[in-house]
């Protein structure tokens, strides 16, 4: 899928305890063979099994099914990429604050530091970042 075909917005999540993979393919734009393929990729997407196998999403399960496409098709992971970005991140906080407006964002903590302080402590991590990147092997 090329990201000209992907949606902007996807619809609200319903107020409900399940959804089917119907709904799940719906609501976050993914074909219902992809959702079974990415429980195989992905340890995290357990849906409830019920009667004949059926697959039963949680809200949870959901979410984690949007964060999943967004690592693979908009932000451009691989599978194993996204699996290790799942793995690092359960809960996605880093992409959950990303995404939530400013005005939900807690005001960021005045520092009572000097400037001068602060600007020597920069020019220190500069100096050892410049040391480590010669460390490392040419591409």
């Amino acid at each position: 899928m090329r990201p000209a075909e992907l949606k902007l917005e996807l619809p609200e999540i319903p107020r409900k305890r399940y959804f089917a993979i119907g709904e799940v393919s719906e609501l976050c734009d993914v074909k219902p063979h992809v959702l079974r393929y990415w429980e195989q990729e992905f340890p995290q997407l357990k849906p409830v099994k019920r009667r004949g196998n059926r697959r039963y999403y949680q809200h949870d399960d959901v979410m984690m099914v949007r964060r999943i496409r967004s690592l693979l098709y908009e932000q451009g992971f691989t599978i194993g990429g996204a699996r290790l970005r799942m793995k690092e991140n359960p809960k996605g906080l880093v992409e959950a604050v990303r995404a939530a407006p400013p005005a939900l964002l807690p005001e960021p903590a005045v520092r009572a530091e000097p400037a001068p302080r602060r600007n020597s402590e920069i020019r220190s991590l500069r100096t050892e970042l410049e040391s480590l990147l010669k460390l490392l092997p040419e591409r």
